[in-house]
């Protein structure tokens, strides 16, 4: 029926204030959750610009020490190529002035019947020569009369011999020498054996 009102039930219970406190209203023009929204992301952009940059920063120095590298690895590799082509210089500077007196030796011996001199001459040219071997480290060793070593000498030839023990070294068609401590070339060498007779008896 018209004029008739109807009542409204009001929920009181604790639960119901406890909510109705708990929830506050939207107040009219509240941005702060938006603008805590947009000021976040306008700090993100930044962030990613300097990070953009930094990255940018990083690749041209990464150019840049790659390119001091390759540079590096040239200067190196021409640096190597003149070592091992002039490194013999100054021992060749040394030997130079023994090759002129070997000239000259060999001029004289034209020119005169004098062997004698010549042979002191050669001498002479020889001693010069090995002193200035020894200035770079090279240096000969005594085979004769010695036992055969595998490691210093290479044998040419055996030969039977009753007058040295089996395994000595006879005769030496070749000098050897050492380069500092390391073998330079080997002497070649003739070694005594026992011979075949006294095998044979034994």
């Amino acid at each position: 029926m018209e004029g008739e009102h109807k009542d409204f039930e009001v929920d009181i219970s604790p639960e119901a204030k406890e909510k109705s406190a708990g929830a506050s209203p939207p107040v009219e023009g509240d941005e702060s959750v938006g603008k805590d929204k947009r000021v976040t992301a306008k700090e993100l952009k930044k962030k990613f610009e300097e990070k953009e940059e930094e990255a940018k920063a990083l690749y041209d120095r990464l150019l840049r020490t790659q390119a001091e590298f390759e540079n590096y690895k040239k200067r190196m590799v021409k640096e190597k190529n003149d070592v091992m082509r002039y490194a013999n210089e100054e021992l060749l500077k040394e030997i130079l002035p023994t090759v002129d007196n070997l000239e000259m030796a060999i001029k004289h011996a034209r020119e005169t019947d004098h062997t004698e001199s010549i042979l002191e001459g050669v001498e002479i040219v020889l001693k010069q020569l090995h002193k200035g071997l020894e200035r770079f480290g090279v240096r000969g060793f005594i085979s004769m009369g010695e036992k055969f070593d595998p490691t210093r000498h290479e044998a040419v030839v055996q030969v039977e011999s009753s007058e040295h023990e089996p395994n000595t070294i006879i005769a030496e068609s070749q000098k050897g020498y050492f380069l500092h401590d390391r073998l330079l070339r080997p002497a070649l060498v003739t070694v005594s054996k026992v011979p075949n007779s006294e095998i044979e008896e034994g």
